[in-house]
């Protein structure tokens, strides 16, 4: 059972992943399955968290949409996810962004790293 889950996981690894961290605001392109149509949707947001490893690494992306927090979570390696493009990188100094979740307006932004 095991060797199988690790075949199926081992098949689904992308070649290129694209890189990005915690606290730099992407773009998701993300297939949207509707009836027998299939079309990109683009989730645009801070990363607040990258965990796990390897195949089953995930990360979550958080917006503001209408005035509520909107968060959305995929898998690094899904077949879901078309890409991920950096829009602007943004200078943490924490792994984990949860404290964005409180905060709302000017002190919901992150700093931009200027290289």
């Amino acid at each position: 059972m095991n060797d199988i889950i690790k075949n199926i996981e081992a098949a689904q690894l992308k070649e290129t992943v694209d890189e990005f961290s915690v606290g730099d605001t992407v773009k998701v392109y993300a297939k949207i399955k509707e009836g027998n149509r299939e079309r990109i949707q683009v989730f645009e947001g801070t990363v607040i968290k990258r965990q796990g490893g390897s195949s089953r690494e995930t990360f979550t992306v958080r917006k503001t949409s209408n005035g509520i927090g909107v968060e959305k979570t995929w898998p690094l390696h899904s077949p879901n996810v078309e890409k991920i493009e950096v829009v602007r990188y943004g200078k943490v100094r924490r792994a984990k962004l949860n404290y964005l979740r409180d905060r709302v307006g000017k002190a919901a932004k992150v700093k931009e790293l200027v290289k």
